[in-house]
Parts: structure tokens; sequence; C-alpha cells
């Protein structure tokens, strides 16, 4: 990625979570021992999945996959965030920044194809059980997981490929510990409405859409359990509650973002510590580990 031609910076100055020295090493001993969680959890649930050959199976694939996005999207901020606690000028190069801001979009999208991919997988043998097999073969669940990733990509381009040339010239201070990209266009030095107008159409909308199919697939599932007996009611109550919970944490607050794109709110700067942090250590607890294979 090349900077643009009317851009004259060189980098940006990150300004996160402030407060005395004695504060940044507790932020730093902190986010150290999560995202050592983060990385450990996932790992260990990408390499049983791969050594266990009773769990070669498309749901335990996806969930392989969904650890190793989990860990990606930790890992392309987090590190230099708990670097900076132990610095005193946090800054991030026009490369770097960009760089954040792609492969953020890359894993946060294929993350949600992702969820709708496992959603599918659980509505699959309520209404076809006996043609699961054939629907969900690991060739087709082989695809899902390739699909997800290409849709990140493109994507993550489509918001990229404007950003990258707009002209930064004046203020490079940016509230947040990354680079976020709607932080990002704000300091660019012309009118970015319509730049804006563009990112609530496209992270908005793939947002929004995987949410609300998302909700219908856990209702729509649900209410066919209302047939079986009370005890599995329960049990899938409990799993569906779990998963919903986890998805209203990651849609949430990319969809109140998105939905209010101009304004700036006290929030902004502890949004993305759901998307790096919580969401990646939340996910292997709520999908994987609570399952007893």
């Amino acid at each position: 990625m090349e900077r643009g031609t009317n851009s004259g910076m060189t980098e940006f100055e990150l300004h996160g979570l402030s407060g005395p020295q004695e504060l940044h090493l507790f932020y730093f001993a902190f986010f150290t021992l999560f995202y050592l969680s983060i990385v450990l959890g996932n790992f260990l649930i990408v390499l049983t999945v791969i050594s266990d050959p009773v769990l070669h199976m498309p749901m335990y694939l996806l969930l392989s996959n969904l650890s190793l996005i989990d860990m990606c999207l930790s890992t392309f901020a987090t590190p230099k965030m708990i670097v900076d606690f132990l610095t005193e000028h946090k800054t991030i190069s026009f490369e770097g920044c960009m760089a954040q801001i792609f492969f953020q979009h890359v894993f946060a999208g294929g993350e949600m194809m992702l969820l709708l991919a496992m959603a599918y997988n659980r509505y699959v043998p309520i209404y076809r059980p006996l043609h699961y097999v054939a629907i969900m073969s690991v060739h087709k669940c082989t695809g899902l997981v390739v699909g997800s990733w290409v849709i990140g990509i493109l994507h993550s381009e489509s918001q990229l490929v404007f950003t990258v040339n707009l002209p930064f010239c004046g203020p490079n201070k940016l509230d947040s510990f990354f680079c976020d990209l709607s932080l990002v266009v704000k300091l660019a030095c012309t009118d970015t409405y319509v730049l804006q107008i563009l990112m609530l159409l496209d992270s908005g909308l793939i947002s929004m859409s995987s949410f609300v199919l998302l909700l219908i697939s856990y209702s729509v599932i649900l209410v066919s359990m209302q047939h079986h007996s009370s005890a599995g009611m329960a049990k899938a109550w409990a799993t569906l509650t779990a998963h919903v919970t986890v998805v209203i944490l990651f849609f949430g607050p990319c969809i109140f973002i998105y939905a209010w794109p101009f304004g700036n709110f006290p929030a902004d700067k502890l949004r993305p510590i759901f998307y790096i942090v919580f969401i990646p250590l939340l996910n292997p607890l709520i999908y994987a580990l609570r399952n007893k294979k």
C-alpha cells in the first residue's frame, strides 16, 4: 500500500487509554494477560480440531476457523497497544495505519460471514435432518470458510481504496489505541461526507444484514425446538442465549457507530476493545469450550 500523492502525513499519534504511568503499568499487565489467554485458548482449539480425526466435521471446521480469525483479530493491533503502554510517544506510520485498517476489516468482515455459516450449519440439521450430510459436506463447508475470507478481503479493499488516497495534511492525533477507519477519515484535509456515506452503506449494511439474519435463524431454531422435549428446549435455549449474547456484543457497537457515522461519542474509544480483546476471548468460551466433545 502506497501513500496517496496528495498526502504529506508520515505518521499518526495514538491517544488511547490515558492516565498516570502506574495506571499504564496496570493496563500493560491486564491486556497482556488477556492477549496471552486469547492466543493460547484459540490456538489450542485449532490444534485440537486439526489433530483429532473425530473432530474432522463441518461444525468443528467452522469452530476452528472462528478461533483462527479471533487470533488474527486480536493480533493485528493488541501487541502494539501493549507495547505503547510502556512508551511515552505512541505513534504509527502512515503505512502501518493503513495496514491496521485493512486487517481489521478483513478479520471483522470474515467473522461476520463465518457466524452466518455457523448459524446455517445449525439450521440445516433441524429442517433437513436427512439431507444434512449431503448439504453440509466437508467440501461445501470448506467453500463457506473460503468464501468468508474472500468477502472479508473484498469488504476491506472497498474501504481502503478510498482512504489510502485521502489528503492528510493537518492534525494527526487519533483518540484511539489503533487506527480506526471512522476516526482516520475525519483527519483528512477534504470534505469526507460522501466517503462516510459510503462507509455507512458498506460496513453498516453488511453489519445490519448479518445481524438480522443471525437473529432470524436463532428465532427459527427456537420455534422449531418447541416441539421437542422440555429438557431439549432448555438446553437449546441456554446454548442459543449464549450465542445471541456474543452476536449482540459483536454487532451492537458496530451497528451503533455506523448508524451515526458523523458523530463523536465517549464510547468510541472503548468500542474497539470489544472487538480485539473481549470478543476473541469470549468466542471460544461460548462456542467451543462449552461443547462436550
